[in-house]
């Protein structure tokens, strides 16, 4: 029964890190918590016992049957959440290479245990020993990492500032991954050679400190580059907002010099009246209306979004652009404000770059937002433009540099991690860009 047992727990180490791997992850399962685990785990955990079955009637190593079962568990992980495949695969990975590196520090216990107890080689498995020692660390680890990642792992996961952070950071635990398997030696008896079993030690040792150090540090200075990157979009609210402040201040003092003029205007009207020169009147009212500041400066109650519509509509009319903008929007809204105003920024930004290219008698953007249901906010975005749109597969690129539009991307992922959607249509020389950004109207954004 112990030789039965040996292969299937050196397979069983699955299931933690497959449970590690769903800790960060949580929000964004296909299904609820309850209804993945009840199918999961048992597939998996007759997955490896089958497969230890198997091993042991063979008496074959388990490495080839460790690696299709835990590609099968990285697969069922990465189909079963709505995150992109660069984050899912890297977190696997990043399991993967934790427990590669227990999987060799067993490797020594084992080799040690057969030593100490001058027991007869035992390949191709682990000694039960080592085997329980493995899958006890491997679920101590789970404990221990489960703050870590039901917290800082999962803000970064959720953050749209480490976008580019996932498609490089795979190499690291990738590369963790292959050195522990070179390190595993053809025969289990090279470990009682000399003090080969002591250097292993050390080094399966040193690598899985390594590991936790990296990811601990990477962590760290994640979640730093999180919050600077927090204060730089807090930053740029503040400008707009202090642009709004400026240009407010310009139209009142621009009303104040109106009617502080308007007793003498009052008195040259009552003149050319007298004169009985229509003409004459009429030129002189169309001169005082032309003087007469727009005010129609405030689009709705939230602070947020209409410093930022105010700030591109300012700069709309700078380069004679026609902007209309329709907000209803209350002053505490169900979603996050920052990710509103990263919405409406992008947006806005490529309307006015788009118009910037238009010819001028066809410029025109319109915007349109209000909360629907208490707890839906919609956004539609409106634009003319000249010349085509380069798309590919429901992908837009740049029309400023190489690669994929970076704005477009950046609204897809906000609405796509709020819940909502994104669509971005473009006919008849206009683009049009539409977005649902939900939130929970129990816990408003101020």
């Amino acid at each position: 029964m112990k030789e039965i047992l040996r292969p299937i727990l050196e397979l069983l180490v699955v299931l933690p890190g497959l449970l590690l791997g769903y800790f960060p992850v949580k929000t964004y399962l296909k299904q609820s918590p309850g209804r993945l685990t009840a199918w999961l785990f048992p597939l998996m955990a007759c997955l490896c016992i089958g497969s230890g079955l198997v091993c042991y009637r063979l008496g074959a190593s388990t490495v080839l049957a460790l690696a299709g079962v835990a590609l099968a568990a990285v697969c069922l992980y990465a189909r079963t959440l709505t995150i992109s495949l660069w984050k899912s695969g890297t977190i696997a990975l990043s399991v993967c290479a934790v427990f590669a590196c227990v999987n060799s520090l067993s490797r020594a216990v084992s080799a040690a245990i057969i030593r100490n107890q001058q027991l007869p080689p035992d390949e191709p498995w682990l000694c039960l020993g080592a085997c329980v020692f493995y899958n006890a660390v491997c679920w101590i680890i789970v404990l221990a990492a489960y703050y870590p990642a039901t917290h800082m792992v999962r803000a970064m996961v959720e953050d749209d500032n480490f976008a580019q952070t996932w498609y490089v950071f795979w190499v690291l635990p990738l590369a963790f991954i292959f050195l522990n398997l070179f390190m595993i030696p053809r025969y289990q008896t090279t470990l009682q050679t000399g003090r080969v079993l002591q250097g292993y030690i050390v080094l399966s040792s040193a690598l899985l400190i390594f590991m936790f150090s990296f990811n601990a540090v990477f962590l760290l200075m994640a979640t730093s580059l999180n919050r600077n990157a927090k204060l730089q979009q807090e930053n740029q609210l503040l400008s707009m907002q202090q642009q709004r402040y400026e240009n407010l201040k310009t139209a009142i003092e621009e009303a104040r010099q109106a009617r502080h003029d308007m007793r003498h205007q009052f008195n040259q009207i009552s003149a050319l009246v007298e004169a009985g020169d229509p003409e004459e009147l009429k030129s002189y009212l169309a001169k005082i209306v032309a003087r007469i500041p727009n005010l129609d400066m405030c689009f709705c109650e939230n602070r947020a979004a209409d410093s930022v519509v105010g700030y591109y509509c300012a700069m709309a009319k700078r380069e004679d652009i026609p902007f209309r903008a329709r907000l209803d929007l209350p002053e505490t809204l169900p979603i996050d404000e920052i990710d509103m105003c990263m919405v409406l920024s992008n947006l806005l930004e490529n309307a006015l770059e788009a118009s910037l290219r238009t010819a001028p008698g066809r410029r025109q953007i319109e915007i349109t937002a209000y909360v629907y249901a208490d707890r839906i906010l919609l956004i539609e975005v409106e634009n003319a433009f000249d010349g085509e749109v380069n798309e590919k597969d429901g992908v837009f690129r740049s029309s400023k540099r190489r690669g994929n539009g970076i704005g477009i991307q950046s609204v897809t992922h906000i609405a796509e991690k709020t819940g909502g959607t994104s669509t971005f249509t473009y006919q008849n020389g206009t683009f049009s860009a539409k977005v649902m950004l939900c939130g929970d109207n129990a816990h408003p954004s101020h």
